[in-house]
């Protein structure tokens, strides 16, 4: 009880009450202790009125209007002249004075803590003004034992009733803030629990029904979480489906091109100029594909194996990566070009920096395509101190706002419509598992621009 949150919910309102309660207990007892010593002046004011009617009384009423106003004498002060109008005999000296004309709070509520802590009896004189305007002032002496007990008696009954009050409120309270805050609570915390056990089941996600704003918002952040997580479950589920299928697929596929290229060998001894040009093109494309089915097996198994990093000439791969693309334009008015210095090496892993180049310029090819319009796909390349830099530029009409949003995501950054934006995730990986960065470097009407950069050394970008 102590340890959940209602039960220590139900303690701080009563200690915050019973606080709440004593600060106002010290101004009460004050006002109660001047109100005490007012009512005593007002008495004794009365009881000097029978000494103005007559001007001899009989000592044993003198006597018994004294005890009646629980004071030894009545000192009146009429026309600047003052005037002993009862008078006993004080069982003590004065121990003290007090003027309760215009006393600030700070001084009553100081001398009532005094007379609280005070036990001995003494005899003080209390000043005041007469009421109804019956002189200048009034002065009485009296004893503080009496007052000191209702003091006390007064104390007890308004720290019973804070008691009292302390606790009912706390139960309002605690019985409020568990219908309002403490059950939601619970209801989130059985929804995340129940949501848990089958996180796949979209039947489980949160539907807000809080009424308090700050519990609906985060049943709102909730559903939205469940939501997300629910999607990615799935796609991941699809991706396992899909990586079998590949992986099936891949199997049978590597088997057939490893019969093409049994093929080539004969095209190769053709003396046709044209088939001896493409013949060697045609047995490096179908030695990539058989290359590329074996990685999508042991992709299948584990993950991307990582890059074989060698001297690549850049020139030749780049022209490989361009001619396999222009035969695929199907007359289209697509121009590639290259600016690639003829001797540039980079150290990169030659069959996986060809599916990076391979996957950027098909891109762009597609986006021109897709724009049905002319264009261009040229590729740049240099050589900086720090690193190798590479770019891929086209005239096409720029990424939609929801492909820069999920750029290098698969299945979500397709920039045209039926892509799977499957190539720039795989270029993105292929390219950090070379210790380098792709990236976006502009997109507009005037065409985009992918940058590439592979470090030299160690260095990671």
């Amino acid at each position: 009880m102590i340890n959940s949150l209602s039960g220590r919910l139900l303690i701080l309102t009563t200690v915050f009450v019973m606080v709440a309660e004593v600060l106002i207990f010290v101004p009460s007892i004050a006002r109660f202790r001047e109100d005490y010593m007012l009512n005593r002046l007002e008495r004794a004011q009365i009881a000097s009125l029978a000494l103005l009617a007559d001007d001899m009384l009989d000592p044993a009423l003198e006597e018994e209007l004294l005890k009646n106003a629980e004071v030894f004498n009545v000192v009146l002060r009429r026309d600047e002249v003052r005037q002993l109008m009862l008078s006993t005999e004080l069982p003590q000296t004065i121990s003290a004075t007090y003027d309760l004309r215009d006393a600030p709070a700070a001084v009553l509520i100081r001398d009532a803590l005094v007379r609280l802590v005070s036990p001995e009896n003494a005899v003080v004189r209390v000043i005041g003004a007469p009421v109804r305007e019956a002189g200048l002032q009034i002065e009485i002496t009296m004893q503080t034992g009496p007052l000191r007990a209702a003091m006390i008696d007064y104390g007890i009954r308004i720290l019973i009733l804070s008691a009292v009050i302390s606790m009912v409120t706390a139960v309002l309270l605690f019985f409020a803030i568990r219908a309002l805050i403490l059950k939601p609570i619970k209801r989130v915390v059985g929804h995340m629990q129940r949501y848990a056990r089958a996180p796949e089941d979209a039947r489980r996600i949160i539907e807000p029904s809080a009424s308090v704003t700050e519990l609906r918002e985060a049943e709102v952040a909730l559903r939205t979480l469940q939501t997300d997580l629910t999607q990615a479950l799935k796609q991941k589920e699809r991706l396992a489906q899909l990586g079998s299928a590949v992986s099936k697929i891949s199997h049978d596929l590597r088997n057939i091109l490893s019969s093409a290229q049994l093929f080539t060998d004969r095209i190769e001894t053709s003396e046709d100029p044209l088939v001896v040009r493409l013949a060697p093109k045609l047995v490096n494309s179908i030695t990539r594909a058989v290359h590329l089915c074996e990685s999508t097996l042991a992709f299948g198994k584990a993950e991307e194996p990582g890059p074989t990093l060698t001297l690549v000439s850049l020139a030749e791969l780049v022209d490989d990566v361009l001619t396999a693309e222009s035969l695929a334009t199907r007359g289209q008015e697509i121009e590639f070009a290259q600016e690639v210095p003829p001797g540039l090496m980079v150290r990169a892993d030659p069959e996986q920096l060809y599916r990076i180049l391979s996957n950027l310029v098909r891109n762009a090819r597609q986006a021109l395509v897709a724009s049905g319009r002319a264009g261009e796909v040229r590729l740049f390349a240099e050589d900086r101190s720090e690193a190798w830099r590479i770019e891929v530029k086209d005239t096409g009409p720029g990424l939609p706002p929801k492909a820069r949003e999920h750029l290098f995501t698969p299945f979500q950054g397709g920039a045209r419509k039926g892509g799977s934006g499957l190539g720039l995730a795989i270029a993105a990986e292929l390219v950090r598992g070379h210790g380098g960065h792709l990236e976006l470097m502009d997109s507009g009407p005037e065409g985009t621009c992918f940058r590439i950069t592979l470090p030299k050394g160690d260095s990671t970008y």
